[in-house]
């Protein structure tokens, strides 16, 4: 019907069913949100996936027989425009920069408020990259060589080298990373912009390719990293 949006389709991939129930009763309640399936590890999720075809899918790190990482992988490699957001209760540098790496559009832990949570599935359906405050601070610190994790040790960056992967761009393309780091959607920029969301697409993947990144969260650390985001 005319003037009516599809609701976000969601599966819930976690090992503990009180949390699924939880979550499922959580979303089922935010206007716009079906939970269509759920799975109680990423072995499950496969079949869960394949058959409920969602936009979203809400995924566990630590379970059994398969992780949350290794799912997460192989969901996006078959389906990539699949938004997976990690919903944990691990911040483990490692188990972060692993789900980005693979392209989880977003990382929250569980103890997430209910309506950032639901504001949260929202977003990464509509393509923004989303992280717990916690989190990106964990992400920035490990990026700059200043956390625990992969990297650490490392000499923290003073913008430099990120600078010069900026001056690579068209002013296009400039324009179109400064909005995915400041989390607009590919939709909003085409909007912003007034070009097409299949240009605003081309245009994220030249960044990508010079960035030398494969997901929107990488390309924002490039972007804040050099000092230029919003």
């Amino acid at each position: 019907m005319d003037g009516v949006t599809a609701p976000v389709r969601v599966v819930l991939v976690d090992d503990d069913h009180l949390v699924r129930a939880g979550l499922r009763l959580l979303l089922s309640g935010g206007d716009g949100i079906e939970v269509v399936g759920e799975a109680g590890d990423g072995l499950e999720a496969e079949d869960v996936i394949a058959a409920a075809a969602p936009g979203v899918v809400l995924m566990d790190i630590r379970m059994p027989r398969c992780d949350g990482l290794v799912a997460t992988e192989r969901e996006l490699r078959k389906r990539p425009e699949l938004a997976v957001l990690v919903l944990t209760t691990f911040q483990d540098d490692e188990l972060v920069l692993g789900a980005l790496h693979r392209g989880a559009r977003g990382f929250l832990l569980k103890d997430t408020p209910p309506h950032e949570l639901v504001e949260a599935v929202r977003a990464v359906a509509a393509g923004r990259s989303i992280l717990s405050p916690s989190v990106l601070d964990r992400v920035i610190a490990v990026a700059a060589g200043n956390g625990s994790g992969p990297g650490a040790g490392a000499t923290p960056t003073d913008g430099a080298h990120e600078r010069r992967l900026l001056a690579t761009l068209t002013e296009r393309e400039t324009e179109v990373a400064l909005a995915v780091a400041a989390g607009a959607s590919n939709a909003q920029i085409a909007a912003d912009l007034f070009v097409t969301l299949a240009t605003v697409k081309t245009h994220v993947g030249h960044v990508y390719e010079k960035f030398g990144v494969d997901n929107r969260v990488q390309l924002a650390l490039v972007v804040h990293a050099a000092g230029r985001g919003a």
